[in-house]
């Protein structure tokens, strides 16, 4: 129903987030709290926005052999999915910091209402983005304990990289959300279009990336990242075509799932070569 492995796409930028903070390595402790974060924030927010969009997927023919259309899993039971999850969030919160605690409660609610937001605007891409974008900032606060300005141009970056992909899956479903009522970039601007939004997010996206490379002042091997990470960007646009949306879902994957960790083991080794030259 949540598709665990789906987690990779947060993952590695909350962990960026988390090196960054500690401009190396975080504690055992704090990274061992901030996956089971991730893990279970994205679960909460998997099967809540399968309850929320139940009815849609038995509609939609590429989505109603889902758990829930298909009577696999009960409502039930993914209720007590979602409560488990998000009480799981919480107390990894609690295990981290105080202000990381205080502040769950406003992560899930951005999380969870990312499910409604398609009913109400076009823009919905961008609330998802944000929904993932701030995966840094809070992995960042895990580890200080307060908030640095500069690691927002990473939840900027996260929220654009999330944004632009996500159009780009919605064009799939351009007709159907036509037919229900559903409201996205692809129904609104056409395939084509949406084509060129969903580049025009990931351009923002890496000029992000700079942006933070430069705040951070970062080496070269954050340097190369970045560039692998265009590269990447531009081999995953060249998959799909207004007319041609087979690839999507290797697009979609695949290459997002290879973006994200590639930046963060570039980030990393960026920072734990400079730590090491200085010591």
């Amino acid at each position: 129903m949540i598709k665990w492995e789906h987690s990779v796409f947060a993952l590695p930028f909350a962990l960026c987030g988390a090196v960054l903070a500690a401009r190396g390595v975080p504690t055992i402790h704090q990274i061992l709290w901030i996956v089971v974060a991730m893990v279970a924030a994205r679960s909460a927010a998997m099967a809540f926005n399968r309850l929320a969009d139940v009815s849609t997927d038995a509609a939609n023919p590429r989505t109603r052999a889902r758990a829930l259309p298909s009577g696999a899993l009960t409502p039930t039971f993914v209720r007590n999915f979602v409560a488990l999850s998000s009480a799981i969030f919480v107390l990894a919160a609690w295990q981290l910091n105080r202000l990381s605690f205080l502040l769950s409660p406003l992560a899930l609610a951005v999380l969870l209402i990312y499910s409604y937001s398609k009913r109400w605007t076009r823009w919905s891409h961008l609330v998802l983005g944000f929904a993932l974008g701030i995966a840094p900032a809070a992995a960042w606060i895990a580890v200080r304990g307060s908030l640095d300005p500069r690691i927002l141009l990473l939840t900027a970056a996260v929220t654009f990289w999330v944004a632009g992909f996500d159009v780009l899956y919605a064009c799939q479903d351009y007709e159907f959300d036509q037919r229900a009522g559903l409201h996205s970039l692809p129904r609104y601007c056409g395939i084509a279009n949406s084509l060129w939004i969903a580049r025009i997010f990931h351009a923002v996206m890496l000029s992000l990336l700079a942006a933070l490379v430069w705040a951070f002042a970062l080496g070269r091997f954050s340097v190369i990242g970045s560039i692998i990470v265009f590269l990447l960007l531009a081999y995953e646009h060249s998959l799909v075509s207004k007319d041609d949306l087979s690839k999507l879902n290797a697009a979609f994957f695949t290459m997002n799932g290879i973006i994200a960790v590639v930046f963060f083991v570039f980030l990393a080794a960026d920072l734990l070569f400079r730590r090491s030259s200085v010591m």
